[in-house]
């Protein structure tokens, strides 16, 4: 055997991992699964036809789950509407119809009639209409285009056209073009879209939040993570805006549920919206997400979570208002810290270079090969490495600026108000929206405590040259005191004040003096001159990087013929089938594959306010009073382990059984598998849902709700 097979038969494991190879990995596009893929779920133990699952003419089960707000999945229980997602996607819409007379966060929400449901303005809910794969009419219009961003301009031009030609202006359609197989195929995609959404049931915090950061992406979970949702429409049954005479949606097909429960290796299959992963990428650049995205956002969000937590701790005002933001940061903040631990642990990095070896030697090999693939591993590298420090230094000033103080963010959505041109309507629209949206939630004198801590850790990471200027003003004015700073900001700007803000945008005469002038205003100027300009350096890097992504997935497809490999996440319809089942985090440990309400009882602490559990909730699962939703041996299980292959987006998906019927719902990934974005590990990932038993029993026993019982197709 010469040099280069041994090279390529010593990585051949790697790069099934790679390349999508075990049949039971990845986010599959459900309009793509081939003959392969259908085979390898009845031999999982499928025992529906395909055409259940999906089909272009019929009703099918992928009718019935829906894109639930902006970055959530959801599914369809009931022939009028009724949406079941997860708690921490309807999260922000509970946080917004709460107050502290009405805490419906803290102590949940329970709707006993159509009337009592709550409509949520904002909120819309998303079925898709079609796919269509439109490559054949994009990929000969950018043959001959040799500059990437040419390439990439060209493509985004054609795909907007396609989408406006089909939306029409409509906005209860929405028509995306979007590339697949790393800019290597195109898809339509058009979904219905309605905007009459309605809370229907929350369970309290201590239920649907029960282990809060602590458990966050943790094994065990003892979750409720559930909230339902119903779907109006207009008198035809279309989507409409939000109006009293609307009815509830009678939509295509209903999911149907099951309470027959299941058992280890049991077929267990998502189907959701996952909205990004990047199992191709270089090693060049697991090593900038590791060291220049995920580790900048773990420090500035740590510093502005500490604040924030401790002002949420000391009111109940507080704590309603940043209770949704505080969630989506922590989230990702938590999920950095163990992507780079995972990412160490299962030495990615080494594995990747294996992957980017066999490669090489496979285009070493012909010189047609060569021509086409021979400089793309180069311009991985150079691409990564230059952009290196550049997107340290963005990642640190849109945490720290764009995400971290809120000021700026305001600032920014004021001066993107048209003045000029703009009618006093559409100012007043603005100010009883957006405007009013943003002070709901806002707490100037907690933001006052954020910016100094967010100026001091940019000036500390970011090199001087590209620090915003407004820190020359800081060190001559207040001699580098931010703490100063802050202070006679915050006590200056007008930005504090929505009434003052509302009479600035129907004050054409002074708008533009005054923005001038504002201090907010003036550092929400500077800090995005800043930004821009490192993205500007950045931008030199990108092309490199977008042309040697493209070429390498187009490369490793040729390299295996044989293998069907799937595309990365883009927040599109996906699916992913594989098993119930536990898993061995570390050695001379197992876990077992379900929780039961012992959990509950073993971590509860009344004087935690992440596992603080109401006492008539606790009286409820002493008695045991589980009824049908119990398991044979009279538990109650909560949440279950199955190895789908999932990401962000996932969130309320739904897990199906061998029938197709509704036993789950997903709502996180566990500790050990947090690079599974990058690298999926089939020993170690795993999907972690809710029990649907578990669900029905709170809307039944604690919701004492059976009108929502009674709407579901319920299989006993």
């Amino acid at each position: 055997m010469n040099r280069t097979n041994k090279i390529m038969a010593a990585v051949a494991a790697c790069m099934l991992l790679a390349t999508g190879a075990r049949a039971d990995e990845g986010m599959w596009v459900l309009k793509e699964l081939n003959k392969q893929n259908i085979a390898r779920m009845q031999e999982l133990g499928l025992n529906v036809p395909f055409e259940t699952l999906y089909s272009e003419t019929n009703p099918c089960v992928a009718n019935a789950v829906v894109i639930f707000g902006g970055g959530c999945s959801g599914i369809t229980v009931s022939d009028e509407g009724l949406i079941f997602t997860n708690h921490h996607c309807g999260y922000g819409s509970i946080q917004k119809l709460s107050s502290v007379k009405h805490d419906y966060l803290k102590n949940g929400f329970v709707s006993q009639s159509f009337k009592d449901e709550l409509p949520v303005e904002g909120l819309k809910v998303q079925y898709l209409r079609e796919t269509v794969d439109l490559t054949d009419r994009i990929m000969p219009q950018l043959e001959g285009i040799t500059d990437e961003y040419e390439r990439i301009s060209t493509a985004d031009s054609i795909a907007r056209a396609i989408a406006d030609s089909v939306s029409k202006g409509d906005k209860f359609t929405n028509a995306e073009v979007l590339p697949f197989y790393n800019n290597n195929k195109y898809f339509l995609v058009v979904y219905d879209v309605f905007r009459d959404v309605r809370l229907v049931f929350a369970p309290p915090t201590s239920l649907g939040k029960f282990g809060g950061d602590t458990d966050n992406w943790m094994w065990t979970r003892h979750t409720c993570d559930f909230s339902v949702f119903r779907v109006y429409a207009g008198a035809d049954n279309k989507p409409a805006d939000y109006s009293a005479d609307n009815k509830p949606y009678r939509p295509r097909y209903v999911a149907e549920v099951s309470l027959q429960g299941y058992g280890e290796k049991d077929y267990a299959m998502t189907i959701g919206f996952p909205g990004s992963t990047d199992r191709y990428l270089s090693s060049w650049g697991v090593n900038q997400r590791i060291e220049n995205s995920n580790k900048p956002r773990i420090e500035v969000r740590g510093l502005k979570q500490d604040i924030w937590r401790k002002a949420m701790q000391a009111s109940d005002a507080v704590r309603i208002k940043y209770a949704s933001k505080y969630a989506g940061s922590s989230n990702y903040w938590k999920n950095s810290i163990g992507m780079n631990r995972g990412l160490a642990n299962l030495d990615v990095i080494a594995r990747k270079r294996a992957e980017e070896a066999a490669f090489a030697a496979w285009v070493a090999q012909s010189p047609e090969r060569q021509a086409r693939y021979g400089d793309v591993l180069k311009l991985l590298e150079k691409g990564y490495t230059q952009s290196d420090k550049y997107t340290n230094m963005a990642t640190y000033l849109l945490e720290a600026f764009m995400s971290g103080t809120e000021i700026v963010r305001l600032a920014r959505m004021i001066n993107s108000v048209d003045v000029e041109k703009s009618t006093p309507e559409e100012i007043d629209d603005w100010i009883n929206g957006s405007l009013h949206d943003f002070y709901k939630d806002y707490e100037p004198e907690l933001d006052r405590q954020v910016l100094p801590v967010m100026l001091r850790v940019v000036k500390e990471r970011v090199p001087a040259e590209f620090l915003p200027d407004i820190y020359k003003t800081i060190d001559k004015k207040y001699k580098g005191d931010y703490e100063r700073y802050a202070n006679d900001l915050f006590k200056r700007t007008l930005f504090t004040s929505p009434e003052k803000v509302a009479a600035l945008l129907k004050d054409k005469k002074h708008y533009k003096t005054v923005m001038k002038k504002d201090p907010a205003a003036e550092l929400s100027h500077s800090t995005i001159l800043s930004l821009m300009s490192v993205r500007q350096l950045l931008s030199t890097s990108l092309e490199d990087v977008e042309r040697g992504e493209r070429l390498y997935f187009e490369g490793l497809q040729k390299m295996h013929p044989e293998r069907t490999f799937y595309s990365d996440a883009n927040f599109t319809m996906r699916a992913s089938y594989g098993s119930i089942g536990g898993y061995q985090p570390r050695d001379a440990v197992w876990y077992n594959y379900f929780t039961t309400q012992r959990g509950i009882l073993e971590k509860q602490d009344p004087t935690s306010s992440e596992f603080y559990v109401q006492p008539e909730i606790l009286s409820l699962v002493r008695n045991r009073d589980f009824g049908s939703y119990a398991n044979p041996q009279g538990d109650l299980q909560l949440c279950f382990l199955s190895n789908n292959d999932i990401t962000g987006g996932n969130s309320g998906s739904p897990v199906f059984d061998r029938n197709a019927r509704v036993i789950g719902l997903a709502f996180d990934g566990n500790w050990e598998a947090m690079s599974g974005d990058i690298a999926f590990e089939p020993d170690l990932q795993r999907t972690i849902s809710v029990d649907i038993r578990y669900v029905l029993w709170v809307i039944d026993r604690w919701g004492k709700c059976p009108r929502l019982i009674q709407e579901l197709k319920l299989v006993k």
